[in-house]
């Protein structure tokens, strides 16, 4: 059995399978230990899919929702990338480690002598637009290189601050040292410094235990399969596990266009279309309801194609 998180390079000829055409996302729920790149590679491999990619890195400590991109799909990725999204994280008050999570060394301890009601004063404090510094345990990349890869090697960059906006928290349950809480915020945000920074505001320190994302832009972690689950599948409920590439921006305003406009549209030439229409980014369907892609409603009424699909049939060998 050939490990699907290989490079494809170090897999000998012989046991190298075609690619298939497919697209669509599917709502992983992403186990405890694997990367978002391991994810992604096992279940591309399961697929024998010919291209996808992942919405949002999540640690190998995070569990929890990972919309996974396939083919035409991976076109609409950054949209979810970009997406608010909510965590439950747990936290542990009283030590604080290299890596702001379970993962790292203790560097500190102090007594934990703080209410439910303190504790939910102070995860206040951080609701709103606030200011992060990145961790040097993080996937960022200095000159080419993953920050983690510098920590490492015990080298620290100096890091810019970035604005991040954090839309709720409640606390959700508090006990001795640990409590649970419930984050809705913008993308970029750092679950591991919010835990360091609300322990920092107790004067006791903390750090992230656990970390599971139940929610990305319209997607929610009921709706997710689990690699195990989704392994044991036969392929053609693999197949039907895959939402709408077109569910990625459903939050767009949609625009049915008639055949005429089709045709000109995919020449990539901008279109009329009668009626009202909305400003800004615009979901385009044809007269069948078929997803054509995005288009941007023009300063002079019309529509331009802005990122259109191809029409593809899932399972499809991809041309070599």
């Amino acid at each position: 059995m050939i490990d699907p998180t290989l490079s494809p390079r170090l897999i000998p000829l012989q046991y190298k399978r075609p690619k298939r055409l497919i697209s669509g996302i599917l709502l992983l729920d992403k186990p405890h230990g694997f990367s978002s790149n391991q994810a992604l590679q096992k279940v591309k491999w399961l697929l024998q899919a010919a291209k996808a990619g992942h919405t949002g890195t999540l640690d190998p400590l995070a569990t929890g929702l990972l919309p996974l991109c396939f083919g035409e799909a991976t076109k609409f990725a950054q949209y979810l990338t970009d997406a608010d999204k909510t965590y439950i994280a747990t936290i542990k008050f009283g030590l604080c480690t290299t890596t702001g999570d379970a993962e790292g060394e203790v560097i500190s301890t102090r007594p934990v002598l703080c209410s439910f009601q303190q504790v939910r004063d102070a995860c206040q404090q951080f609701t709103g637009e606030i200011s992060q510094i990145p961790p040097m345990y993080s996937a960022l990349k200095h000159e080419g290189k993953a920050l983690y890869e510098y920590a490492r090697a015990g080298v620290e960059i100096a890091r810019k601050a970035r604005l991040v906006t954090i839309h709720g928290i409640s606390l959700d349950s508090f006990s001795d040292d640990a409590a649970v809480i419930s984050v809705r915020c913008s993308k970029g945000t750092y679950i591991r410094t919010l835990a360091e920074d609300i322990g920092h505001a107790l004067g006791c320190g903390a750090h992230l235990v656990a970390l599971r994302r139940t929610e990305t832009a319209n997607y929610k972690i009921d709706q997710a399969i689990t690699l195990q689950a989704f392994e044991a599948m036969t392929d053609a409920a693999r197949l039907g596990c895959l939402a709408p590439p077109d569910s990625a921006i459903s939050e767009l305003p949609e625009v049915m266009l008639d055949h005429d406009s089709v045709f000109y549209l995919k020449q990539g030439q901008p279109v009329w279309r009668s009626g009202v229409i909305p400003d800004g980014l615009l979901r385009l369907y044809d007269e069948s309801r078929e997803f054509l892609g995005v288009g941007q409603l023009q300063s002079d009424g019309k529509i331009a194609p802005k990122r259109l699909i191809q029409q593809t049939n899932n399972g499809g060998l991809a041309k070599k």
